[in-house]
């Protein structure tokens, strides 16, 4: 078994990305992301690579599309309402059909909300991030542990795909310190033939474009992107469950709230409601087909949020909202309590029973 050692999780993302090859960061402080170029401002110049904290979030997402074009490995990171800054570019890196890493771990909005844990960035990361008919990777961490290890994942697969990964972190899961094992395996490695790295007069020029001036032409590269989409969607979804197999009611969480969901679910169960845990680690693309099958079963399902309520659309598109389907939220930096949970809980088995 590998040593774990004790880390904050913006630190273990950080040196993680390192360990992915990640040798070009490009970013701006931000609460409660700055751990994270404050690591890398040490670090990358250890090792030979770039730190470069930009002007504005505007000029780090521009920077990326630029090493990105490269061939090259690199990560930015922000908070919300950074990564609102952002969405010009994140939309241009996926009309390029570039790889990158997008770090966002949430704090509470609209506007500069406040500096306290949120997931209200979900409509953000897997409906709007940018204009366009475009999609990107949203890998969702539960642990410290997974703050590194969906980095490692998040490189392989933006690498893989030729897309960019967003993880999408809340604010606890950035700076709570857990034990993590830092053992990450080996780098993948990737045909990159497509870069822009000069050709030494060996081939013809390699060109980095999302702009077509030809309707035709521009509606085919959107029907490619999407029928990769739908590879994806097949090939690419990660979930996890916790007492599934017999649960009446369903709850659904993801990051710090599916933490504690847990606790809410084995109080339910010393109670004698059969409940259970799905947690999606891609928000998109979002396992549908797991909650469709457990719908078949569960009287209901609760969807626990730190936002007003924007995961639980899509829990009621994937089940076709065959079971009803409640909010456990707080908003604005509160994070719901494991009582509070089950009380909801509670109420969709009543619900369900009368259903």
């Amino acid at each position: 078994m590998a040593d774990k050692v004790l880390m904050k999780g913006n630190e273990a993302l950080a040196e993680a990305a390192i360990m992915a090859g990640c040798r070009h960061y490009f970013g701006y402080p931000i609460t409660p992301q700055t751990e994270v170029a404050a690591y890398l401002a040490k670090r990358m110049p250890q090792i030979g690579g770039t730190f470069l904290q930009a002007e504005s979030e505007v000029a780090a997402i521009n920077m990326v599309i630029g090493v990105a074009s490269a061939g090259k490995r690199v990560m930015t990171s922000s908070s919300s309402p950074g990564i609102s800054l952002k969405s010009e570019g994140l939309s241009y890196l996926a009309g390029c059909d570039l790889p990158a890493l997008v770090v966002n771990v949430q704090r509470g909005g609209p506007g500069l909300g406040g500096i306290q844990p949120s997931q209200s960035d979900y409509f953000q990361a897997t409906r709007g991030a940018g204009h366009g008919d475009f999609h990107m990777l949203v890998l969702a961490p539960a642990s410290v542990q997974e703050m590194a290890s969906l980095v490692f994942k998040g490189f392989d697969l933006a690498d893989k795909y030729r897309m960019t990964t967003m993880i999408l972190a809340d604010g606890t899961m950035g700076q709570m310190m857990e034990p993590v094992s830092l053992d990450m395996g080996s780098v993948n490695e990737y045909d990159k033939s497509w870069a822009v790295t000069g050709t030494k007069c060996e081939r013809k020029h390699n060109i980095i474009n999302s702009l077509s001036l030809l309707p035709e032409e521009l509606e085919q590269w959107n029907i490619r992107r999407y029928d990769m989409y739908k590879k994806i969607e097949e090939r690419e979804v990660m979930y996890d469950e916790y007492m599934t197999e017999d649960a009446d009611i369903i709850v659904v969480a993801f990051g710090v709230a599916a933490r504690v969901a847990r606790n809410a679910i084995v109080a339910a169960r010393e109670k004698g409601i059969k409940a259970g845990l799905v947690r999606p680690i891609t928000l998109w693309p979002f396992p549908k087909e797991i909650l469709k099958q457990r719908a078949k079963n569960a009287k209901a399902f609760v969807s626990v949020e730190l936002s007003t309520g924007q995961m639980i659309e899509d829990i009621e598109l994937a089940i076709r909202c065959t079971r009803p389907v409640l909010l456990a939220s707080r908003v604005g930096g509160m994070i719901p309590t494991p009582e509070e949970v089950l009380e909801k809980i509670e109420e969709a088995q009543k619900i369900g029973g009368e259903a």
